[in-house]
Protein backbone atom coordinates (compact mmCIF):
# COMPACT_ATOMS: atom_id res chain seq x y z
CA UNK A 1 0.00 0.00 0.00
CA UNK A 2 2.97 2.38 0.97
CA UNK A 3 4.70 2.11 -2.44
CA UNK A 4 1.51 3.20 -3.78
CA UNK A 5 2.20 6.83 -3.36
CA UNK A 6 5.57 6.41 -5.06
CA UNK A 7 5.90 9.32 -6.62
CA UNK A 8 2.52 11.39 -6.24
CA UNK A 9 4.48 11.38 -2.77
CA UNK A 10 7.66 13.09 -3.20
CA UNK A 11 6.23 15.82 -5.52
CA UNK A 12 3.42 16.72 -3.41
CA UNK A 13 6.02 16.97 0.11
CA UNK A 14 8.11 18.91 -2.04
CA UNK A 15 5.56 21.44 -3.25
CA UNK A 16 4.89 21.72 0.10
CA UNK A 17 7.93 22.13 1.29
CA UNK A 18 8.27 25.35 -1.47
CA UNK A 19 4.47 26.43 -0.81
CA UNK A 20 4.95 26.59 2.89
CA UNK A 21 8.37 29.44 2.30
CA UNK A 22 6.64 31.32 -0.36
CA UNK A 23 4.85 33.80 2.05
CA UNK A 24 7.76 33.84 4.15
CA UNK A 25 9.88 36.85 3.42
CA UNK A 26 6.64 39.35 4.19
CA UNK A 27 5.58 37.65 7.43
CA UNK A 28 9.56 38.29 8.37
CA UNK A 29 9.29 41.85 7.53
CA UNK A 30 6.36 41.60 9.61
CA UNK A 31 7.22 40.23 12.58
CA UNK A 32 4.50 37.67 12.55
CA UNK A 33 6.47 35.47 14.21
CA UNK A 34 3.91 32.72 15.37
CA UNK A 35 2.90 32.43 11.63
CA UNK A 36 7.25 32.24 10.84
CA UNK A 37 7.34 29.30 13.23
CA UNK A 38 4.90 27.68 11.66
CA UNK A 39 5.51 28.34 8.35
CA UNK A 40 9.44 26.73 9.09
CA UNK A 41 8.32 23.74 11.30
CA UNK A 42 5.69 22.88 8.08
CA UNK A 43 8.21 23.65 5.67
CA UNK A 44 11.03 21.38 7.17
CA UNK A 45 8.42 18.32 8.02
CA UNK A 46 7.64 18.30 4.36
CA UNK A 47 11.61 18.57 3.23
CA UNK A 48 12.24 15.67 5.84
CA UNK A 49 9.78 13.97 4.32
CA UNK A 50 10.85 14.12 0.72
CA UNK A 51 14.25 12.60 1.71
CA UNK A 52 13.07 9.69 3.44
CA UNK A 53 10.48 9.12 0.42
CA UNK A 54 13.18 9.33 -2.37
CA UNK A 55 16.21 7.57 0.06
CA UNK A 56 13.94 4.76 1.39
CA UNK A 57 12.09 4.09 -1.85
CA UNK A 58 12.03 -0.06 -2.55
CA UNK A 59 14.89 -0.82 0.28
CA UNK A 60 15.08 -0.45 4.12
CA UNK A 61 19.19 -0.07 4.18
CA UNK A 62 20.43 2.06 6.95
CA UNK A 63 21.76 4.30 4.41
CA UNK A 64 22.63 7.47 6.30
CA UNK A 65 22.31 6.59 10.33
CA UNK A 66 23.39 10.08 11.72
CA UNK A 67 20.53 11.22 8.93
CA UNK A 68 17.85 9.45 10.74
CA UNK A 69 19.58 10.75 14.03
CA UNK A 70 18.33 14.31 12.88
CA UNK A 71 15.33 12.84 10.76
CA UNK A 72 13.06 11.80 13.71
CA UNK A 73 14.05 14.38 15.77
CA UNK A 74 12.48 16.52 12.72
CA UNK A 75 9.19 14.65 13.16
CA UNK A 76 9.44 14.51 17.07
CA UNK A 77 9.85 18.09 17.40
CA UNK A 78 7.00 19.11 14.64
CA UNK A 79 4.49 16.87 16.45
CA UNK A 80 4.43 19.59 18.98
CA UNK A 81 6.17 22.46 16.80
CA UNK A 82 3.44 23.26 14.83
CA UNK A 83 0.73 23.07 17.13
CA UNK A 84 2.93 25.23 19.39
CA UNK A 85 2.75 27.68 16.48
CA UNK A 86 -0.66 27.78 15.86
CA UNK A 87 -1.40 28.34 19.71
CA UNK A 88 0.99 31.53 18.92
CA UNK A 89 -1.29 32.56 16.27
CA UNK A 90 -4.61 31.88 18.27
CA UNK A 91 -3.03 34.04 20.99
CA UNK A 92 -2.30 36.93 18.69
CA UNK A 93 -5.83 36.33 17.56
CA UNK A 94 -6.91 37.27 20.74
CA UNK A 95 -5.23 40.46 21.61
CA UNK A 96 -6.82 41.69 18.00
CA UNK A 97 -10.09 40.70 19.11
CA UNK A 98 -9.38 42.60 22.90
CA UNK A 99 -8.78 45.25 20.25
CA UNK A 100 -5.95 46.34 22.36
CA UNK A 101 -3.68 49.58 20.73
CA UNK A 102 -3.01 48.93 17.42
CA UNK A 103 0.59 50.68 17.57
CA UNK A 104 3.38 48.53 19.47
CA UNK A 105 6.30 49.83 20.21
CA UNK A 106 9.89 47.82 19.13
CA UNK A 107 10.01 46.69 23.07
CA UNK A 108 6.91 45.21 22.75
CA UNK A 109 7.64 43.43 19.33
CA UNK A 110 10.62 42.07 20.60
CA UNK A 111 8.98 40.88 23.65
CA UNK A 112 6.11 39.13 21.89
CA UNK A 113 8.81 37.62 19.46
CA UNK A 114 10.82 36.71 22.41
CA UNK A 115 7.34 34.37 23.75
CA UNK A 116 6.85 32.81 20.75
CA UNK A 117 10.13 31.64 20.62
CA UNK A 118 10.25 30.20 23.98
CA UNK A 119 6.63 28.45 23.06
CA UNK A 120 7.89 27.42 19.47
CA UNK A 121 11.59 26.62 19.51
CA UNK A 122 12.60 26.71 23.24
CA UNK A 123 9.47 23.93 24.44
CA UNK A 124 10.51 21.77 21.48
CA UNK A 125 13.61 21.33 22.31
CA UNK A 126 12.78 20.16 25.98
CA UNK A 127 10.06 17.87 24.36
CA UNK A 128 12.94 16.07 22.72
CA UNK A 129 15.28 15.78 25.72
CA UNK A 130 12.54 14.14 27.64
CA UNK A 131 11.39 11.78 24.85
CA UNK A 132 15.11 9.78 25.78
CA UNK A 133 13.46 8.55 28.61
CA UNK A 134 10.74 6.40 26.53
CA UNK A 135 12.78 5.60 23.20
CA UNK A 136 13.43 2.19 23.03
CA UNK A 137 16.13 2.36 20.60
CA UNK A 138 18.13 4.47 17.79
CA UNK A 139 15.04 4.28 15.19
CA UNK A 140 13.05 2.35 13.04
CA UNK A 141 13.34 2.15 9.26
CA UNK A 142 10.45 1.25 6.84
CA UNK A 143 10.81 0.47 3.33
CA UNK A 144 9.12 2.98 1.25
CA UNK A 145 8.54 5.41 4.34
CA UNK A 146 12.37 5.84 5.68
CA UNK A 147 13.41 6.96 9.28
CA UNK A 148 10.79 6.82 12.25
CA UNK A 149 11.15 6.92 16.37
CA UNK A 150 10.24 3.92 18.18
CA UNK A 151 8.90 5.36 21.65
CA UNK A 152 8.45 2.41 24.16
CA UNK A 153 4.55 1.90 24.77
CA UNK A 154 4.35 2.75 28.82
CA UNK A 155 2.31 4.72 30.98
CA UNK A 156 5.45 7.48 30.75
CA UNK A 157 5.18 7.76 27.49
CA UNK A 158 1.35 9.09 27.65
CA UNK A 159 2.60 11.58 30.06
CA UNK A 160 6.06 12.86 28.21
CA UNK A 161 5.13 12.25 24.44
CA UNK A 162 1.76 11.40 23.74
CA UNK A 163 -0.76 14.07 25.58
CA UNK A 164 1.33 17.30 24.62
CA UNK A 165 -0.74 18.21 21.05
CA UNK A 166 -3.85 17.53 22.80
CA UNK A 167 -2.66 20.40 26.05
CA UNK A 168 -1.52 22.65 23.42
CA UNK A 169 -4.58 21.89 21.31
CA UNK A 170 -6.57 22.40 24.86
CA UNK A 171 -4.79 25.98 25.36
CA UNK A 172 -4.86 26.93 21.73
CA UNK A 173 -8.93 26.37 21.88
CA UNK A 174 -8.78 28.56 25.28
CA UNK A 175 -7.73 31.72 22.88
CA UNK A 176 -9.77 30.99 20.79
CA UNK A 177 -13.04 30.85 22.87
CA UNK A 178 -11.84 33.76 24.45
CA UNK A 179 -11.42 35.45 21.29
CA UNK A 180 -14.75 35.14 20.28
CA UNK A 181 -16.01 36.26 23.68
CA UNK A 182 -14.26 39.36 23.58
CA UNK A 183 -15.15 40.30 20.01
CA UNK A 184 -19.25 39.85 21.35
CA UNK A 185 -18.74 41.75 24.29
CA UNK A 186 -16.30 44.85 22.27
CA UNK A 187 -18.16 44.07 18.88
CA UNK A 188 -19.12 48.13 18.72
CA UNK A 189 -15.26 48.99 19.89
CA UNK A 190 -14.30 46.42 16.98
CA UNK A 191 -16.37 47.81 14.38
CA UNK A 192 -14.75 51.29 14.91
CA UNK A 193 -11.72 49.89 15.30
CA UNK A 194 -12.11 48.29 11.49
CA UNK A 195 -14.22 51.34 10.18
CA UNK A 196 -10.96 53.72 11.47
CA UNK A 197 -8.45 51.02 10.16
CA UNK A 198 -7.52 50.66 6.52
CA UNK A 199 -5.52 47.88 7.18
CA UNK A 200 -7.75 44.77 8.63
CA UNK A 201 -11.01 44.44 7.26
CA UNK A 202 -14.04 42.46 8.81
CA UNK A 203 -13.78 39.59 6.09
CA UNK A 204 -9.88 39.44 6.60
CA UNK A 205 -10.42 39.07 10.98
CA UNK A 206 -13.77 36.74 10.66
CA UNK A 207 -11.38 34.35 8.13
CA UNK A 208 -9.16 34.21 10.85
CA UNK A 209 -11.87 33.33 13.35
CA UNK A 210 -13.01 30.33 11.11
CA UNK A 211 -9.34 28.83 11.50
CA UNK A 212 -9.45 29.38 15.06
CA UNK A 213 -12.31 27.77 15.44
CA UNK A 214 -10.89 24.86 13.37
CA UNK A 215 -8.49 24.47 16.05
CA UNK A 216 -11.19 23.33 18.48
CA UNK A 217 -12.84 20.76 15.66
CA UNK A 218 -9.72 19.61 14.77
CA UNK A 219 -6.68 19.37 16.80
CA UNK A 220 -8.17 17.85 20.05
CA UNK A 221 -10.12 14.73 17.73
CA UNK A 222 -7.59 14.00 15.57
CA UNK A 223 -4.68 13.64 18.24
CA UNK A 224 -7.11 11.96 20.12
CA UNK A 225 -7.80 9.38 17.86
CA UNK A 226 -3.76 8.33 17.24
CA UNK A 227 -3.49 7.52 21.40
CA UNK A 228 -6.29 5.10 21.11
CA UNK A 229 -4.53 4.15 17.80
CA UNK A 230 -1.42 3.19 19.77
CA UNK A 231 -3.32 1.35 22.40
CA UNK A 232 -5.32 -0.62 19.86
CA UNK A 233 -2.23 -1.58 17.96
CA UNK A 234 -0.96 -3.24 21.54
CA UNK A 235 -1.95 -2.90 25.57
CA UNK A 236 0.32 -0.45 27.56
CA UNK A 237 3.32 -2.59 28.23
CA UNK A 238 4.01 -2.02 32.05
CA UNK A 239 7.50 0.09 33.22
CA UNK A 240 10.04 -2.20 34.54
CA UNK A 241 13.32 0.15 34.14
CA UNK A 242 15.78 2.11 32.94
CA UNK A 243 17.79 -0.84 31.57
CA UNK A 244 14.80 -2.99 30.26
CA UNK A 245 13.47 0.12 28.18
CA UNK A 246 16.84 1.09 26.97
CA UNK A 247 18.65 -2.20 26.65
CA UNK A 248 20.03 -2.26 23.25
CA UNK A 249 19.52 1.08 22.50
CA UNK A 250 21.78 1.72 19.47
CA UNK A 251 20.44 -0.95 17.47
CA UNK A 252 18.21 -0.26 14.30
CA UNK A 253 15.13 -1.93 13.25
CA UNK A 254 14.39 -2.13 9.76
CA UNK A 255 11.37 -3.37 8.29
CA UNK A 256 10.75 -4.28 5.02
CA UNK A 257 7.15 -3.22 3.41
CA UNK A 258 5.63 -6.56 2.29
CA UNK A 259 6.41 -7.17 6.74
CA UNK A 260 4.88 -3.55 8.06
CA UNK A 261 2.11 -3.37 5.24
CA UNK A 262 0.50 -6.17 6.96
CA UNK A 263 -0.76 -4.33 9.95
CA UNK A 264 -3.55 -1.91 8.45
CA UNK A 265 -3.30 0.38 11.84
CA UNK A 266 0.54 1.09 11.08
CA UNK A 267 -0.53 1.69 7.58
CA UNK A 268 -2.82 4.20 8.92
CA UNK A 269 -0.82 5.74 10.91
CA UNK A 270 2.24 6.67 9.07
CA UNK A 271 0.11 7.37 5.90
CA UNK A 272 -1.25 10.20 8.15
CA UNK A 273 1.59 10.94 9.74
CA UNK A 274 3.18 11.23 5.92
CA UNK A 275 0.08 12.81 4.21
CA UNK A 276 -1.40 15.59 7.09
CA UNK A 277 2.16 17.57 6.97
CA UNK A 278 1.55 17.90 3.56
CA UNK A 279 -1.90 18.84 3.54
CA UNK A 280 -1.19 21.45 6.42
CA UNK A 281 1.02 23.13 4.11
CA UNK A 282 -1.41 23.16 1.30
CA UNK A 283 -4.07 24.81 3.66
CA UNK A 284 -1.74 27.00 4.19
CA UNK A 285 -0.91 27.91 1.07
CA UNK A 286 -4.42 28.65 0.60
CA UNK A 287 -4.90 31.03 2.50
CA UNK A 288 -1.79 32.88 2.56
CA UNK A 289 -0.70 32.43 -0.92
CA UNK A 290 -3.48 34.30 -2.43
CA UNK A 291 -3.76 36.99 0.08
CA UNK A 292 -3.88 40.51 -0.99
CA UNK A 293 -0.12 41.36 0.50
CA UNK A 294 0.86 37.79 -1.50
CA UNK A 295 -0.40 39.04 -4.84
CA UNK A 296 1.31 42.39 -4.02
CA UNK A 297 4.71 40.71 -3.56
CA UNK A 298 4.31 38.33 -6.69
CA UNK A 299 3.71 41.46 -8.46
CA UNK A 300 7.02 43.24 -7.08
CA UNK A 301 8.91 39.89 -7.51
CA UNK A 302 7.77 39.52 -11.30
CA UNK A 303 8.49 42.98 -12.42
CA UNK A 304 11.77 42.34 -10.96
CA UNK A 305 12.95 39.69 -12.88
CA UNK A 306 10.84 41.69 -15.98
CA UNK A 307 13.03 44.74 -15.70
CA UNK A 308 16.11 42.29 -16.59
CA UNK A 309 14.84 41.83 -19.79
CA UNK A 310 14.04 45.16 -20.23
CA UNK A 311 10.01 45.48 -19.36
CA UNK A 312 8.55 47.74 -17.00
CA UNK A 313 4.85 48.13 -16.13
CA UNK A 314 3.29 51.23 -17.35
CA UNK A 315 1.48 53.83 -14.28
CA UNK A 316 -1.89 51.77 -15.15
CA UNK A 317 -0.70 48.56 -15.02
CA UNK A 318 1.12 49.13 -11.67
CA UNK A 319 -1.96 50.73 -10.06
CA UNK A 320 -4.86 48.40 -11.06
CA UNK A 321 -2.25 45.45 -10.91
CA UNK A 322 -2.09 44.01 -14.18
CA UNK A 323 0.21 41.70 -15.32
CA UNK A 324 0.52 43.05 -18.91
CA UNK A 325 4.05 44.43 -19.81
CA UNK A 326 5.88 47.10 -22.05
CA UNK A 327 9.22 47.52 -23.19
CA UNK A 328 11.22 49.76 -21.09
CA UNK A 329 14.07 52.03 -21.70
CA UNK A 330 17.42 50.72 -20.44
CA UNK A 331 16.89 52.39 -17.12
CA UNK A 332 14.23 50.75 -14.77
CA UNK A 333 12.40 52.51 -12.16
CA UNK A 334 12.37 51.07 -8.89
CA UNK A 335 9.22 49.74 -7.40
CA UNK A 336 8.52 50.44 -3.32
CA UNK A 337 7.32 46.99 -1.60
CA UNK A 338 5.47 49.27 0.58
CA UNK A 339 5.52 48.43 4.13
CA UNK A 340 3.80 45.17 5.55
CA UNK A 341 2.21 44.35 8.55
CA UNK A 342 3.11 44.50 12.23
CA UNK A 343 0.73 42.32 14.96
CA UNK A 344 -1.76 44.12 16.90
CA UNK A 345 -2.48 42.02 18.76
CA UNK A 346 9.57 0.92 21.72
CA UNK A 347 10.72 -1.61 23.15
CA UNK A 348 13.83 -2.67 24.33
CA UNK A 349 14.66 -6.42 23.30
CA UNK A 350 11.56 -8.25 24.30
CA UNK A 351 8.59 -10.48 23.22
CA UNK A 352 6.53 -8.10 22.37
CA UNK A 353 7.30 -4.78 20.64
CA UNK A 354 5.99 -1.71 19.98
CA UNK A 355 6.84 1.01 17.63
CA UNK A 356 5.75 4.74 17.72
CA UNK A 357 5.39 7.51 14.73
CA UNK A 358 5.02 10.78 16.57
CA UNK A 359 3.71 13.49 14.14
CA UNK A 360 1.34 16.27 14.36
CA UNK A 361 0.65 19.03 12.33
CA UNK A 362 -1.53 21.72 13.31
CA UNK A 363 -1.65 25.52 12.53
CA UNK A 364 -3.46 28.70 13.36
CA UNK A 365 -2.27 32.19 12.63
CA UNK A 366 -2.38 35.42 13.66
CA UNK A 367 -1.73 39.11 12.06
CA UNK A 368 -2.34 42.21 12.90
CA UNK A 369 -1.85 45.75 11.94
CA UNK A 370 0.23 48.89 13.03
CA UNK A 371 -0.55 52.19 11.34
CA UNK A 372 -0.82 51.72 7.49
CA UNK A 373 -0.16 47.93 7.14
CA UNK A 374 -2.00 44.86 6.60
CA UNK A 375 -3.09 41.92 8.36
CA UNK A 376 -2.48 38.27 7.18
CA UNK A 377 -4.42 35.51 7.59
CA UNK A 378 -3.48 31.74 9.43
CA UNK A 379 -3.75 28.50 8.28
CA UNK A 380 -4.32 25.84 10.47
CA UNK A 381 -4.33 21.94 10.69
CA UNK A 382 -4.65 19.75 13.40
CA UNK A 383 -1.75 18.57 15.02
CA UNK A 384 -1.54 14.75 14.75
CA UNK A 385 0.03 12.34 17.18
CA UNK A 386 1.16 9.03 16.06
CA UNK A 387 2.49 6.48 18.49
CA UNK A 388 3.30 2.64 19.38
CA UNK A 389 1.75 0.78 16.23
CA UNK A 390 2.12 -2.59 16.62
CA UNK A 391 4.22 -4.71 13.77
CA UNK A 392 5.47 -7.96 13.29
CA UNK A 393 9.79 -7.09 14.33
CA UNK A 394 12.50 -10.13 13.44
CA UNK A 395 13.43 -11.17 16.29
CA UNK A 396 16.55 -9.74 17.25
CA UNK A 397 19.64 -11.53 17.77
CA UNK A 398 22.09 -10.11 20.73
Amino acid sequence: MAGLDYPLYPIFSFLGFVLALIPLPWHLQAWNSGTCYYMIWTAISCLNQFINSIVWHNNAINWAPVWCDISIRIMLGASVGIPAASLCINRRLYYIAKVHAVTVTKAEKRRAILVDTLICVLFPMVFLALQYVVQGHRFDIFEDVGCYPFIYNTLPAFFLSDSWPIIIGLVSSVYCALSLRAFYRRRVQFNQFLASNTSLSASRYFRLMALAMTEILCTIPLASFMIWLNSAAQPVQPWVSWEYVHYDFSRVVQYPSILWTRNYLLVLAIQLTRWFVVICAFIFFAFFGFAAEARKNYRIAFWSVARIFGFSPTKSQQSMGSNGFNRAPCAPAMLSAGSLPVYVTKEPKRPVSSSSWEHSLDERKVASAADSETTSSEASFPPVHYTNVDVVEPRHVV
